[in-house]
């Protein structure tokens, strides 16, 4: 790995050197745009142009404020920026034989109720490495005008990640730089959520496909404000197909959000968010004495409140500090499908946030950013019946929950990071500590066990296995994450950019110190027109345990926390003991990685259209994974090989990944009544780790078990979140003047499932096996491969229709306004079966016990000034 980055940086340099060597005609004409506050805008539109009117260049501001022209000949010019929320901006310049010194434009905000239409100019292709078009972008609009259930964007946007790209802790969220767990700000006080920007980027750890960007809204020096209120009403929806009778469910959401100036040099924002859901979830099963319909209650409540103050200090020093305090409580957390409601457990998360961002000039050209989070968190779950949990496969899940448990964390976030901008280049540098935590944890799981039963013939007297666990649940650990990155944007001519970058990972538990990735990437416009622009890019990206495993590690010592799993025990033996299980980490194990490499064409249709083809390749190396070593050896699969111990979970960095895609999109103003995006995407997973790293099976992966701990030949096959077509649209149809409608189309390929026999004929104490189609005598061997099923596919249309109420006629557009809203979720009710059992002894084998959510509808009114 050091001879291939030593390459690297060595090829770099050689380039670097020779191209500094070329002199492009014309001098380099570099600024900032800033706020009113002295903050960067990112994502302006920059134009330069001849004082006749005549067009010379166009560029993006990236994250900071900063933008750059090359090649500029003498003469005189204006400079135009166009950004939402802002007016317009032209100064004017003049460029002599040097290159003048970089400029700083402060822009005056809009009026605040002036109508906002998709502006043609900011779907321009441009040759900055960072500006490629197949982003996904929400902008303040749009988030106002789409079809999003219970406005929550996260969610919407997740539909364009890449699974492929996801590391084991999932989706990477930024607020404003920052990583966190949450948006930190209720719906109406962000202003922008983007997927996909520079995917190459040295200064995210993730690629591009799987992380969020939330810019949240600045404060202002005007007083505006938005309150938002949404309702549905079970009485509005379809019938769940799983259910007997429509349950009962309610949800209000009550948002709002508040800003303005406390003195000439600061500024606030507040906002606020109380969540309400009276829900009833859907039981699906099949018990001792027949079918288990029951919609039993899950109550959500959810609160959070957000204050932030902005204070500019000098002329171009801005500091801004932002609190948040979030309540989260989550009634019979678990119950549906399977799962009974004696099967439920009560969860609560309480957690405080502080935000401290100070962004501030050194010099004329350097520019320093340095960011800390402080938050610290406080999370019970609490098992509704303290009985035993039951499992028999494939039919039902009661008993108890057995999840009691209490977690505290205490974080420190922060990253530092300096921009400098001189003619052609654009050096940036930082410190990324992605996290120093302390956490603990009082592990009190499975006191009484687990009895898992392989049919519901053998309930209840013959169980497949008890897990059971005793001795000291408590622990205390620190988990350290950091990482630091340089890059350099180098403008080689003006239609030719190229961005260089280095960055290291690394985090503790893990002796693996030879983290360093390399990330290249281009842009290049060819011929005169710069209608067309192809970039090419790749790079390493290096992954993170999460703090799960090394909780897992800690506990399962062998004398910290004793984890007992029984084959074939007595049935409500609650003092049954043996050999502990322990957890270890393989010798030698590895922080895995992702190659991704990729090259797109985008290309200027129109004004306001452009149309994107990408390809992207992605290749996993030491993907975690976990393994039994001390499982029974066949062909007898008697005695564990060594008795002093039951499972011998060892973590292993040993698992593959490949996945390919095509992507073509189409953004802009499609048609004349349509903006926004349509995007097909065709590709294909494989790997041979099971689970996926999306949503709550996070980690499932670093936690998965083969089959055959001893033969992996059958794991390698369709990943679980393989999905060979991708249709997604979104944006708004306007054909008429008081008729706009939000559209959101999804059309997906079905993912795959894993046919297995349900039993535990390799006595390893999970009933994962698969069936054998090659036998020997009594020797299996050959087994099905995994995820050898197919599951449907997935298809949903919703609509939003929302109309503006002015309550000033004399300066309509621009004054107080009252927005009515309609949402309807799955308009044409298809049934979207889901949680496909896969298991050969269940009742149910081969067919759905869930289904996504039917028809819903959504009633929103919203108040702003």
């Amino acid at each position: 790995m050091i001879r291939v980055v030593t390459r690297f940086l060595i090829l770099c340099a050689t380039i670097h050197i020779f191209l500094c060597a070329q002199d492009p005609s014309g001098v380099a004409v570099t600024g900032t745009v800033l706020d009113p506050h002295q903050a960067g805008v990112s994502g302006s539109k920059v134009i330069l142009k001849r004082t006749d009117g005549t067009e010379v260049q166009s560029t993006i501001a990236d994250s900071i404020g900063v933008f750059r022209f090359q090649g500029v000949p003498p003469g005189n010019y204006d400079v135009q920026i166009e950004q939402q929320g802002f007016k317009l901006s032209i100064s004017r310049m003049r460029v002599g034989d040097q290159a003048p010194r970089p400029l700083t434009l402060v822009l005056a905000l809009a009026e605040v109720q002036q109508q906002v239409t998709v502006n043609a100019e900011l779907t321009q292709v441009s040759t900055n490495t960072s500006e490629n078009l197949d982003t996904v972008t929400m902008d303040r609009s749009a988030l106002d005008d789409l079809p999003i259930f219970d406005q929550d964007y996260i969610a919407t946007m997740s539909r364009f990640l890449d699974a492929s790209s996801l590391g084991t802790n999932g989706v990477m969220l930024l607020v404003d730089g920052v990583e966190a767990g949450r948006a930190g700000v209720s719906a109406s006080a962000i202003q922008q959520v983007k997927l996909n920007q520079d995917p190459y980027s040295a200064e995210y750890s993730r690629p591009g496909r799987s992380r969020i960007e939330i810019i949240t809204k600045p404060g202002t020096s005007e007083y505006h404000g938005t309150f938002n209120f949404v309702f549905r009403d079970y009485h509005l929806n379809a019938r769940d197909p799983f259910a007997l009778v429509r349950p009962s469910n309610q949800r209000r959401i009550y948002e709002g959000s508040l800003t303005g100036p406390l003195n000439k040099k600061t500024s606030f924002l507040i906002s606020a968010n109380r969540e309400e859901q009276r829900a009833h979830v859907t039981v699906f099963a099949l018990g001792p004495s027949g079918p288990i319909y029951d919609t039993p209650r899950a109550p959500d409540m959810n609160t959070e409140l957000s204050g932030s103050i902005n204070r500019q200090i000098g002329e171009n020093q801005l500091i801004s500090i932002r609190g948040v305090y979030t309540d989260h409580t989550l009634r019979n957390q678990g119950v549906g499908g399977l799962t009974l409601a004696e099967a439920g457990a009560n969860f609560e998360d309480r957690e405080d946030i502080v935000y401290f961002n100070h962004t501030g000039s050194i010099t004329k050209n350097l520019l320093n950013q340095f960011r800390l989070l402080v938050a610290r968190e406080h999370i019970t779950t609490e098992s509704v019946n303290p009985d035993p949990k039951i499992v028999v496969l494939g039919a039902f899940t009661g008993g108890g929950a057995q999840a009691d448990k209490l977690q505290t964390e205490n974080h420190i976030i922060f990253n530092e990071m300096v921009v400098w901008s001189i003619p052609r280049h654009t050096l940036r540098a930082g410190i990324n500590v992605s996290d120093i935590s302390r956490r603990g944890l009082d592990d009190n799981t499975n006191i009484a066990g687990t009895y898992t039963f392989a049919t519901l013939q053998d309930y209840p007297n013959h169980p497949l296995s008890l897990l059971r666990q005793s001795g000291n649940g408590h622990i205390v650990f620190v988990e350290g994450v950091l990482g630091g990155f340089f890059q350099d944007e180098f403008r080689v001519l003006p239609n030719l950019q190229i961005s260089a970058g280095v960055r290291y990972d690394w985090q503790n538990y893990f002796h693996d110190y030879n983290n360093l990735s390399p990330r290249l990437s281009l842009a290049y416009a060819p011929g005169k027109s710069k209608k067309t622009v192809i970039r090419a890019g790749g790079g390493f990206f290096y992954d993170r345990s999460g703090p799960g495993v090394i909780s897992d590690l800690i506990r399962y010592n062998g004398s910290r926390l004793l984890q007992y799993l029984i084959t074939n025990p007595t049935f409500l033996d609650a003092f049954a003991a043996g050999p502990t299980s322990i957890a270890r980490l393989e010798p030698g194990v590895r922080i895995p990685y992702t190659l991704q490499y990729g090259a797109s064409v985008e290309r200027q249709l129109a004004k306001s259209t452009t149309l994107t083809v990408s390809y992207t390749g992605i290749r996993g190396v030491h993907v975690f994974r976990s393994r039994d070593v001390n499982a029974p050896l066949a062909p007898s699969y008697g005695a564990r090989p060594d008795p002093n111990y039951n499972v011998v979970r060892q973590i292993e960095s040993a698992g593959d990944l490949e996945s390919q895609s095509l992507e073509v999109g189409l953004r802009g103003n499609v048609t004349r009544y349509f903006t926004g995006m349509v995007q097909y995407t065709l590709g294909r997973a494989y790997n041979n780790v099971g689970g996926t790293p999306v949503g709550v099976n996070r980690n499932a992966g670093i936690n998965s078990f083969p089959a055959n701990n001893y033969d992996l030949r059958g794991e390698w096959s369709r990943a679980d979140f393989d999905q060979r077509n991708r249709f997604s649209l979104l944006g708004t149809l306007t054909p008429g003047k008081y008729f706009k409608l939000g559209v959101a189309v999804s059309l997906y390929s079905g993912q795959p499932y894993t046919e297995t026999t349900g039993r535990d004929d390799n006595h390893d104490g999970l009933a994962n096996d698969r069936p054998c189609i090659d036998m020997q005598g009594p020797a299996c061997l050959r087994y099905l491969p995994r995820n050898s099923l197919q599951g449907p596919g997935y298809a949903d249309l919703d609509l939003r229709w929302s109309r503006d109420f002015f309550l000033a006629a004399a300066k309509k557009d621009k004054g107080p306004a009252i927005t009515l809203g309609f949402d309807a979720f799955n308009v044409l009710n298809h049934v979207n079966y889901m949680s496909y059992i896969g298991d050969h002894s269940s009742p149910f084998f081969g067919k759905p016990i869930a289904a996504q959510p039917t028809r819903r509808l959504q009633f929103s009114f919203r108040f702003r000034f």
